[in-house]
């Protein structure tokens, strides 16, 4: 086999482009065609990846996925990556399997590596689907990679580990034709809070645009890093909340949580993460899509009361402040909240191209 010299990558699901974004931080892996089913993550991906055919489609629909294998053979793509939604991994659904409706997606996902034959594919899921079911879900997911005649390692990556200022567990399979590529391991050393935000560290609720300037200067190499490619500063923009919120987050000092409001106070929400403040000396457990509510989880600020903005929940989910969101705020919220940080999506990149440099 000739050696590789550039990966040219159909991402599937790609959403707002956290994976791509991040393989793309390796010069030799390049995303030539994307497709997502959401118009606004698909405008967001395209806009900050303008060289990237973004086809935005159902991909259960046969006239969708027909183009997108079009374009993919004409582009030469040789590696696929993404996300499939699996709905349905639960022991309710272990008779169907990936027959069940609400894994079609991920069939779908495996039909488009049976057609574009690529020499590499890159699955990434939630960590559950790893385990539910004593690994029968998993089990049947490898019967599937093993019989497409692809070698195959898999594991859990956390995103702590790859320089990412969150824990972030992922199911990561990496799957290869010719190679056997092992999941990168990464190291102890964690970036904190403090090191991904502290210079962001001055809007009150409500206050913000949607461009500004930088206000102060970075503190942290993650800061240096992260502003390295941007003279501006986008979606630095606080919820407005409402004075009830605002009441509520006055009464839970720096670091802490729904433990200090009155019983009376603490709402309905089963969780003690609620209403919870980041640590500055930690990292961010999980972001999610409703990081902009308080009440959603951990994900108010150390010290300010309010939760965090767009581009921090940007800097914590590892994304650069050039990358820009485009959309409503709640859409904002969901792109960030949903993307493989960028940086976990390098180290894959870097531990693929190793093993092909060879």
């Amino acid at each position: 086999m000739s050696k590789i010299q550039e990966f040219r990558i159909l991402d599937l699901f790609c959403g707002a482009g956290g994976f791509s974004y991040g393989m793309h931080k390796n010069e030799h892996f390049t995303t030539v065609v994307a497709l997502d089913f959401n118009e606004q993550a698909a405008d967001t991906f395209k806009r900050n990846m303008p060289f990237s055919e973004v086809i935005t489609g159902d991909i259960k629909e046969e006239s969708v996925r027909q183009i997108v294998l079009k374009v993919a053979k004409e582009k030469k793509v040789n590696m696929i990556i993404g996300g499939p939604p699996c709905q349905g991994f639960s022991l309710k659904g272990k008779k169907l399997g990936l027959k069940d409706s609400r894994n079609y997606l991920f069939l779908e996902y495996l039909k488009f590596v049976e057609e574009i034959k690529p020499e590499i594919f890159v699955i990434e899921n939630v960590r559950s689907l790893l385990t539910t079911a004593d690994g029968w879900f998993k089990d049947e997911i490898l019967d599937y990679i093993y019989k497409l005649g692809y070698n195959v390692d898999y594991g859990v990556m956390n995103a702590r580990k790859f320089g990412v200022p969150q824990t972030r567990e992922r199911a990561i399979f990496i799957c290869s034709k010719t190679k056997t590529v092992v999941l990168p391991k990464g190291d102890e050393k964690i970036v904190t809070i403090r090191d991904a935000m502290s210079d962001l560290e001055y809007l009150e609720s409500a206050q913000g645009e949607f461009e500004c300037d930088y206000i102060n200067e970075p503190r942290s190499e993650y800061q240096k890093l992260m502003r390295s490619h941007s003279d501006k500063l986008y979606n630095h923009v606080a919820s407005n909340h409402s004075t009830m919120v605002l009441e509520k987050l006055a009464m839970i000092p720096p670091e802490k949580g729904k433990e200090f409001l009155p019983d009376k106070l603490k709402g309905n929400q089963k969780f003690d993460t609620t209403w919870g403040r980041l640590v500055w000396d930690d990292v961010s457990p999980t972001i999610d899509t409703r990081f902009d509510t308080p009440s959603n989880g951990t994900n108010s600020h150390p010290v300010l009361n309010r939760s965090i903005t767009p581009r921090e929940a940007a800097r914590i989910q590892s994304f650069d402040d050039e990358f820009v969101f485009y959309g409503p705020r709640r859409a904002i919220s969901a792109q960030i909240g949903n993307a493989v940080p960028p940086l976990m999506a390098k180290a894959i990149a870097d531990q693929i191209w190793e093993m092909y440099d060879e």
